[in-house]
């Protein structure tokens, strides 16, 4: 009797696991899917694409095939499951020098709170220095300057519902402007992720940026218009206001795969692939590996946006070192992706576990 309890209540657990994960999946993909069919590619209209860049260099050098790995602190980015399986304090803060000398920034910190689960908080940026107003009548400059950026603000909340089976969330703040217009919304991220025991073999799910639309509103919209023109004493000063028209947001289904062919003491290997589903552009296929010596020095290199229809992008290679020191570990990470005609992308970051 007690045999038969230790073979079968595991396998119905998993089984049960398995369902749940298999059903959040096909729900999400549905929605995607409604929002994303069509025989054009829809590139570049949606909002807030500043939500498409990859923020951290480890994920990136991956190809960004990452949903599946989700392993750190970047998670809060990628799968918010994944910060379930943090088991200490964790922050982060990274640069990338993005196309045309734009600045995009991330910052994050993860802190596990037991069975209670695990909470996270991030902030994206994006933007330019200010540059000059010009007109027609005066296209030197008339001696204003204006700016143009972006910022996501996210709390993220996760929790292991089994040993293997992890869920999480993310709510997010997302605002963009450009001189005196703004727009914004809301978006909540949902990951999920399920280890098992074949090589780590993890199978992770995430959608992104499920949120309202954005539209732009300031005082630059507004203008003077003369009613009837034709009409004698009529007013020319009549104050109206120009309605732009609402945007959808970047939304995104990933499923990955992650596996860890090679455990051992001084060496590990994690190779993995993203299949992505976006509403404003072709699937996608994302892969990469990560060789790491002695938990110490990793070498990454990956592919991303293969099959996607008129792509930039392309190799994607970096590297990271970490430190221990007095119960803290200190990690540098790097990577490089190839954009095509728009060169190179290099990004930057350094984290801390404590």
């Amino acid at each position: 009797m007690n045999s038969r309890y230790s073979i079968h209540i595991p396998v119905r657990r998993a089984a049960v696991e398995m369902i749940v994960a298999g059903l959040l999946c096909l729900s999400l993909f549905h929605h995607v899917s409604a929002q994303g069919s069509g025989e054009t590619t829809k590139a570049g209209t949606t909002a807030a694409q500043f939500l498409k860049i990859d923020p951290t260099p480890r994920a990136a050098a991956f190809g960004g095939a990452f949903a599946a790995v989700a392993s750190d602190v970047s998670a809060l980015y990628w799968n918010p499951s994944g910060i379930s399986r943090l088991t200490r304090n964790e922050g982060i803060l990274s640069h990338t020098g993005w196309i045309a000398d734009i600045n995009y920034n991330f910052g994050g910190v993860v802190v596990p709170l037991g069975s209670i689960g695990t909470i996270g908080a991030s902030v994206m940026t994006l933007g330019t220095e200010d540059m000059d107003v010009r007109t027609v009548d005066e296209p030197e400059g008339t001696g204003e300057k204006f700016g143009a950026g972006d910022l996501a603000a996210g709390l993220s909340y996760a929790r292991n519902l089994t040993d293997r089976f992890s869920i999480g969330f993310t709510a997010k703040y997302i605002r963009e402007y450009i001189w005196h217009m703004t727009a914004s919304t809301f978006a909540l991220d949902v990951g999920t992720l399920y280890r098992t025991d074949f090589h780590g073999l993890t199978i992770g799910m995430s959608i992104t940026n499920f949120g309202g639309k954005m539209k732009y509103e300031g005082r630059d919209a507004i203008t003077y218009i003369n009613v009837n023109p034709g009409k004698a004493g009529t007013n020319d000063k009549v104050v109206a206001d120009i309605r732009t028209d609402e945007w959808s947001l970047p939304l995104a289904f990933r499923v990955g795969l992650a596996a860890e062919p090679v455990a051992a003491d001084a060496h590990h290997l994690i190779v993995a692939i993203d299949a992505i589903h976006a509403n404003d552009n072709t699937e996608c296929i994302n892969f990469g590996a990560e060789y790491t010596f002695m938990d110490m020095i990793s070498l990454r290199g990956g592919y991303r946006s293969l099959f996607r229809t008129d792509s930039e992008e392309g190799l994607t290679l970096g590297g990271g070192v970490r430190y221990d020191l007095a119960g803290t570990t200190l990690k540098a990470d790097y990577s490089w992706a190839y954009f095509g005609r728009l060169k190179s992308v290099q990004r930057f970051s350094f984290a801390v576990e404590f």
